[in-house]
């Protein structure tokens, strides 16, 4: 079957439920967490994983089965990084040794780390086009206290 992905319930519910059909009731919610950092992320890929983690645990989008995805993301960014270094040592075009010149491979791998890069971003709405289209509720500091003390699933009435 061909056509667009379907969106997750939760970011349905995020953008007010544009398309106005019945929500899916018995989609799978999985509690939001930090999973672990991979072993084999090194260097820059475990730096973009911590900081990446954080910042989607706080809007509340990551949860531990997540965890291949952005796993996948961090090893693409570190990929670009690597590209990008090279080619700033390199330059973007090479001389062969009869005078030639030619793309230098490097850039082939920049331009597909960053197709992987935003492809997987989107997916956990950190692209400023995706993200236009989440509405996420911030919780005032009477929230967080709250969470703090009772809880994050109880409300308290006053």
């Amino acid at each position: 079957m061909r056509g667009r992905k379907p969106k997750p319930t939760a970011i349905k519910e995020l953008e007010g439920n544009p398309g106005k059909r019945a929500l899916n009731k018995k989609e799978p919610k999985p509690e939001s967490a930090i999973p672990t950092c991979p072993n084999h992320l090194k260097g820059v890929a475990s730096q973009e994983w911590r900081r990446v983690t954080r910042e989607l645990y706080a809007l509340g989008v990551l949860t531990r089965v997540d965890r291949a995805a952005l796993a996948a993301y961090c090893t693409a960014y570190k990929d670009y990084v690597q590209a990008e270094n090279k080619l700033k040592k390199e330059g973007a075009v090479i001389i062969s040794d009869k005078g030639g010149l030619y793309q230098n491979p490097w850039m082939a791998i920049k331009k597909r780390s960053m197709d992987q890069m935003v492809k997987f971003a989107a997916e956990f709405g950190m692209t400023p086009s995706s993200r236009s289209r989440v509405k996420v509720d911030i919780p005032s500091e009477e929230e967080e206290l709250e969470k703090m003390l009772f809880g994050k699933n109880v409300k308290v009435k006053t």
